[in-house]
């Protein structure tokens, strides 16, 4: 699904078949699930056949995988990784708290909207328990693992090299978060500490899948939720009328990737930011107010009008906040689309904790 430079579209997540919305995250039970046995009682179980393809084709597709399992959490650990597959679940539930109760943990933790999970169990009524206390989240009986990986919601339409990288890039988030949490000290002094380098550059031919794949995917951190194909991003990369930047992060715990993406409509005395929108992993990290920035300084160079769409979509007001809080005003409404505009009056300097690299 796309929308025109000047349509306004709900930030969706097509899927490639035009079928369910695409699964980020699968969450499995482990007991004659995950593997055949019960832990606890037996003492030793065997990995099921079919598993560890679908958990490394899966995770190279870019989507994530969990645990939430009633089990003693040292032990079953230990197993998953006698299997060799410990590496591979992001913030498990090993536990003795409901099933509906380990999901909602776990889409909190890695920053997920429960309708982008699937949780697989053997029990009929864990099954049921997720299904009527989080109607979003799909629920699939662990006897139908056969065929899974054929699933339209499990079979991504793009999938980039940041896809294929996103768990690593989780794990380092994982490494950041504990450092966080250790630090003692104001919030800009943890942030110097992670000698962060943001790139922005035009977008390449090569950056036009992550492109798309990020307008389809960014709902929270969106300020219109247009979506774009990636024959439009490239009409837009080459239009002397349009400017599409990509943004790039790294620190000292690695890549975040590509984490970014801008689109500006350039009128010879305007310009319109038509889609600015960033990865939740960068929720805390200022990216957003740089990058506003960087635009701002952009427009007062070329001595043009700045003004910036901005689509509610139930949960990017975010977004919205942080248009305000680096002096957008809201000029104009026409119907949900509001239109903001900035004097470029006060911009503020880069701050000094991060490196920014303009290519």
């Amino acid at each position: 699904m796309s929308a025109s430079p000047n349509s306004y579209c709900p930030a969706v997540e097509p899927d490639a078949a035009g079928g369910e919305k695409p699964v980020k995250c699968v969450v499995w039970d482990l007991d004659d699930t995950l593997w055949s046995g019960t832990l606890l009682e037996d003492g030793a179980v065997s990995l099921r056949s079919t598993v560890a393809e679908i958990v490394k084709v899966l995770d190279s597709r870019g989507i994530l995988h969990s645990i939430a399992s009633k089990n003693d959490h040292d032990q079953a650990m230990g197993q998953l990784e006698k299997f060799g597959l410990a590496e591979y679940f992001l913030y498990p539930q090993i536990n003795w708290n409901s099933k509906a109760s380990s999901i909602k943990s776990i889409a909190s933790s890695i920053n997920l909207g429960l309708d982008t999970i699937c949780f697989i169990d053997d029990q009929r009524f864990e099954r049921d328990e997720v299904a009527y206390s989080l109607p979003e989240v799909r629920c699939i009986d662990s006897a139908d693992l056969d065929g899974l990986l054929e699933r339209p919601e499990l079979n991504p339409r793009i999938i980039t090299e940041d896809s294929r990288m996103r768990r690593l890039m989780y794990i380092g988030d994982i490494e950041r978060k504990k450092a966080e949490e250790a630090f003692v000290g104001p919030h800009e002094e943890f942030l110097a500490t992670l000698e962060q380098e943001i790139t922005i550059a035009p977008a390449k031919l090569d950056d036009l899948n992550r492109a798309e794949e990020l307008t389809l995917r960014t709902n929270q951190l969106n300020t219109t939720g247009y979506t774009y194909s990636y024959q439009e991003l490239n009409e837009f990369r080459q239009s002397d009328r349009h400017k599409l930047l990509v943004v790039g992060l790294t620190d000292k715990y690695g890549t975040y990737g590509k984490i970014g993406l801008v689109l500006i409509g350039c009128a010879e005395r305007e310009w319109t930011i038509k889609l600015l929108l960033m990865s939740c992993r960068v929720m805390s990290r200022g990216v957003g107010t740089i990058l506003m920035n960087y635009i701002m300084n952009l427009a007062k160079e070329a001595k043009v009008r700045l003004l910036a769409e901005f689509a509610p979509n139930g949960r990017n007001r975010m977004m919205y906040v942080s248009y305000k809080f680096v002096n957008f005003r809201e000029v104009e409404r026409k119907g949900e689309l509001i239109i903001l505009e900035n004097d470029l009056s006060r911009i503020q300097d880069l701050p000094s904790y991060v490196k920014v690299e303009i290519l």
